[in-house]
C-alpha cells in the first residue's frame, strides 16, 4: 500500500489519506518485549535470533520400522535366497543401552531409535520374513516387550544401500544455526522447531490488546429484538474480528449509549487493559455525536484527540489520539459499516502491526488490475474506496458506493482505489486494488 509523505497542518482543513496516516504511524511505538512460553507466544513477534543449541536430531536414528543391519551382510538377498540373520537385540526409540550389530547378526529397531554400533543401514520389515516365532510382524507393530527378538533369526529379502533408512544427526538442523530469525511472527511450526530445539520460553513484542466499542443508542446486541428505530451492532463484532485477523487480542465491549459521561467511564474502566482502542460512530458534526463531544476537550493527563476531516470516501469524519496515563492510541472511526471497515484497513490495521514490530502494510498487498466496468463516477478531490471482486488481473465493483451496505463489502474481496483527481473510470481502465484475502 504505496502512501507518500504528508504535511501535519492544523487548522479545520481536509487532510490526505496520507497524511493522517503519516500522523498515527509517527505516534506509534512497539510494544516492550516480554518473555513467554512458546504456546504464550504463539502469533507474537521474535525479537532475537534464537540458534540451535545442539544438532537435531541428535543422534542418527531409524526412519523406519525394520532391521539395523551390516549392508555386506545382506548384498544379493533376494526372495529365492534370502539372507539369514542372527537377532541380537531390540531398540526402540528412548532406548539408552544399545546393542552391537557384528557380522551375520541384525537387531530389530523401530522409528525413531538410536542406531546401534556397528549398524550401516535399516532394512525396513516389509523385506524381511519378520523373524522367527511366527508372531514377529504382529509384534513389531505392537512394540517392544510384545515379543523378544533376541536369540530368533530373520530373513532379509532385498539388498540395501549404505546409510538407507537412516535420519543423520544434524540432518535437521545443525548445532550453532539460526533455527528463527528475528522478526519473525511464531506460527505452529515455528512453534513445533522452538521446543524441539529444547527452548521453553522466548523474547518476543506482545499481540497488542484492542479494546473495540460501538457507540449509538439505537443498537441493539445480535439475538435480541428490534423496536422501532434500532438496529443490530454490527460493528464492535466486525471491528473486533478485523484486529484479530490482524494478530491483535481483541476485547469486544459492545455499543454505548450516546451519553458522553457513561462514554468517558467506560473508556476509564478498559484502559488497564488496553494497548489501543477502538471506537465507531459519533465522530460527525451532528448533535448526537457523542465520541467527538467527549474526547475534543481532553487535556493535560487525559492526552488528547484529534478529529479531522479525510479526502477520502467512505471514512471523511476521522479521529485519532492518545488517551490516559500510558498515551494508548485511540482510533475514532465513522459509525457506517463500510466506512468504519474501510478506514480500519487504512489506519488502524497498519498501527496494530506497528506496535507488534512488524512492517505495516506487509499483509495487505496493492496490485494493478483492470477495471472492467469502470466508475461511472467518483467526487472530486476524495480517494475513492469501491468494494470489488479482483481474480486474474481484473477487478469488477461489488455492489454501489453507499457505505451501508454490508453485504456488498461481505462479497468483495478487494478494495478499488480510484485516485482524488479522477472523476470517472472507463472500462477497461487500470487502477491500484488493495487485496483483502
Amino acid at each position: 500500500m504505496s502512501r507518500t509523505a504528508g504535511t501535519a497542518a492544523r487548522g479545520d482543513r481536509l487532510w490526505s489519506v496520507d497524511e493522517h496516516l503519516d500522523d498515527i504511524l509517527g505516534k506509534i511505538r512497539p510494544l516492550e518485549p516480554i518473555e513467554l512460553q512458546l504456546l504464550d507466544a504463539q502469533g507474537c513477534v521474535l525479537v532475537e535470533d534464537v540458534t540451535v543449541p545442539a544438532a537435531l536430531p541428535p543422534f542418527d536414528n531409524s526412519s523406519m520400522d525394520g532391521y539395523a543391519v551390516r549392508v555386506a551382510d545382506v548384498e544379493g538377498a533376494s526372495e529365492q535366497f534370502p539372507a539369514v540373520l542372527t537377532v541380537v537385540g531390540d531398540i526402540a526409540a528412548g532406548s539408552g543401552e544399545l546393542p552391537a550389530v557384528g557380522p551375520g547378526e541384525a537387531v530389530r529397531i523401530m522409528t525413531g531409535a538410536p542406531m546401534p554400533p556397528g549398524a550401516e543401514a535399516v532394512v525396513p520389515v516389509e523385506w524381511t520374513d519378520g523373524g522367527t516365532g511366527g508372531g514377529a510382524v504382529t509384534a513389531m507393530a505392537a512394540g517392544p516387550g510384545a515379543d523378544d527378538a533376541a536369540g530368533g533369526e530373520v530373513r532379509v529379502h532385498r539388498p540395501v544401500a549404505p546409510r538407507a533408512h537412516i535420519r543423520a544427526r544434524g540432518s535437521d538442523v545443525g548445532a550453532g544455526e539460526i533455527a528463527v530469525r528475528a522478526g519473525t511472527v511464531l506460527g505452529p511450526a515455528r512453534i513445533g522447531l522452538l521446543a524441539a530445539i529444547g527452548r521453553a520460553t522466548v523474547t518476543v513484542r506482545p499481540r497488542p490488546r484492542v479494546v473495540v466499542l460501538s457507540t449509538g443508542s439505537e443498537l441493539v446486541p445480535p439475538g435480541e429484538k428490534l423496536a422501532d428505530g434500532q438496529i443490530h451492532d454490527s460493528n464492535s463484532f466486525m471491528l473486533t474480528a478485523c484486529a484479530r485477523d490482524a494478530g491483535a487480542i481483541a476485547y469486544r465491549v459492545g455499543a454505548v449509549e450516546d451519553d458522553p459521561h457513561t462514554l468517558r467511564a467506560t473508556l476509564e474502566d478498559q484502559l488497564i487493559r488496553a494497548d489501543a482502542v477502538v471506537t465507531s460512530g459519533g465522530v460527525s458534526v451532528g448533535a448526537y455525536d457523542v465520541v467527538k463531544e467527549t474526547l475534543s476537550g481532553l487535556t493535560g493527563e487525559e492526552g488528547s484527540v484529534a478529529f479531522r476531516r479525510l479526502a477520502m470516501q467512505p471514512g471523511k469524519p476521522q479521529g485519532f489520539g492518545r488517551i490516559g496515563p500510558d498515551r494508548t492510541p485511540l482510533f475514532a472511526l465513522p459509525g457506517n459499516p463500510v466506512s468504519s471497515y474501510v478506514s480500519f484497513e487504512l489506519f488502524v490495521r497498519p498501527a496494530l502491526r506497528a506496535l507488534m514490530g512488524l512492517e505495516p502494510f506487509a499483509d495487505r498487498q496493492t496490485v494493478r488490475a483492470v477495471c472492467a466496468g469502470g466508475v461511472e463516477s467518483s467526487p472530486e478531490g476524495r480517494r475513492q474506496y469501491l468494494r470489488g471482486h479482483y481474480a486474474d488481473g481484473t477487478v469488477t465493483t461489488v455492489g454501489g458506493a453507499g457505505s451501508h451496505l454490508v453485504k456488498a463489502l461481505a462479497d468483495a474481496n478487494a478494495l478499488i482505489v480510484v485516485p482524488e483527481d479522477v472523476t470517472s473510470v472507463a472500462p477497461g481502465t487500470e487502477l491500484d486494488v488493495v487485496l483483502l484475502d
